[in-house]
């Protein structure tokens, strides 16, 4: 391997592709032959009410796509995050699926997926998580539409690996669900609701990409 194929290689990202859809799970009559998963690396920085954080720690999705009967078909595999710990307050906010995902692009978008943020306190703090605890929740779940920010590029062809950047600059955030009688404390806290473009989610979007053959 030439020295600077060695270098690319060795730069990229570990993609765990354990979480994708097994090829039963695709829908029926697709082709696996045909089909592929993506394993989504996204870093990049969220503001969303008072929150103004970086995401030092990837967020990572998992899904299948391909088609059917030439129709565009995706099924969802994993999402999972690192804890956000929200400035010098002992809270942390952990991204989570929410319960939808379209990742086709088109002319106007680079894909949307629903996103819920689980609210927590910071390790080794005596507070723990309150269960159900979060922005957004599976019935009224922060949606985002993701625009480009920066064109994709192939970052590396054996592996395939590909990077983007995304940003969506006009989601609306609502109130904090399922927290009990700190609902409110937690809305002054992290200054919720917030309204439609007041809240921005910049991400850079590397992506590893594994034929189902």
């Amino acid at each position: 391997m030439p020295a600077h194929a060695a270098e690319r290689a060795a730069d990229l990202p570990a993609f765990d592709f354990s979480a994708c859809p097994t090829a039963d799970e695709l829908p029926a009559g697709a082709d696996p032959g045909t089909w592929r998963c993506e394993v989504m690396h996204a870093t990049g920085q969220l503001r969303m009410g008072t929150v103004d954080e970086l995401l030092t720690q990837p967020m990572k999705i998992t899904f299948a796509e391909g088609r059917v009967d030439g129709e565009f078909r995706q099924v969802f595999g994993e999402m999972t995050a690192a804890p956000i710990r929200v400035g010098n307050t002992p809270l942390t906010l952990t991204p989570q699926y929410g319960g939808y995902a379209d990742f086709l692009s088109d002319d106007t978008r680079r894909g949307e997926f629903d996103i819920k943020f689980a609210i927590g306190a910071a390790h080794g703090l005596p507070a723990r998580p309150l269960p159900g605890c979060s922005v957004g929740s599976d019935e009224d779940a922060v949606h985002l539409v993701l625009k480009d920010t920066d064109p994709t590029r192939v970052i590396s062809s054996d592996p395939l690996v590909v990077a983007f950047g995304a940003q969506d600059a006009e989601f609306a955030a609502p109130r904090t669900s399922g927290c009990g009688p700190l609902g409110r404390v937690l809305d002054r806290a992290l200054g919720l609701p917030s309204a439609a473009e007041s809240n921005a989610f910049d991400m850079d979007v590397t992506v590893g990409i594994r034929s189902y053959t």
